[in-house]
């Protein structure tokens, strides 16, 4: 599966940026579709994961109330809206799939396959 994350850029604090996931040649059906984070130096940290045919989710803790991730059936994409960024939400974020995920490990890094090339957020202060 081929990913495609898109939708960074630089923001202010308070601001709202919207990421897309999208797959070609593929669908998302029957996956896990997760978001994560990484900062320079730092590990790869799981941000937001959505099941595509039950819509579950989970969030980090840090971002419940402020990021909500959908997906779009049609356009089969995935989006993680980020509302009230924060400085420390600046990060590489990438988008990773897989068939395999179950719920109970949809927030470990390792369980994803399949990997986007990251998009650049930056929220500055």
């Amino acid at each position: 599966v081929q990913l495609q994350a898109s939708g960074g850029g630089v923001v202010q604090a308070g601001g709202s940026l919207r990421l897309s996931c999208e797959t070609s040649g593929h669908t998302f059906s029957g996956h896990i579709v997760g978001w994560f984070r990484q900062v320079p130096g730092g590990e790869r940290e799981f941000v937001a994961a959505i099941r595509w045919n039950s819509r579950h989710t989970s969030y980090e803790d840090s971002v419940k109330g402020r990021f909500t991730i959908s997906r779009d059936n049609a356009k089969n994409t995935v989006y993680l809206q980020m509302n009230s960024l924060k400085p420390e939400d600046t990060a590489v974020y990438y988008c990773a799939a897989d068939r395999n995920v179950i719920s109970s490990t949809m927030r470990d890094v390792r369980a994803y396959d399949n990997w986007g090339q990251g998009t650049q957020v930056t929220v500055s202060s």
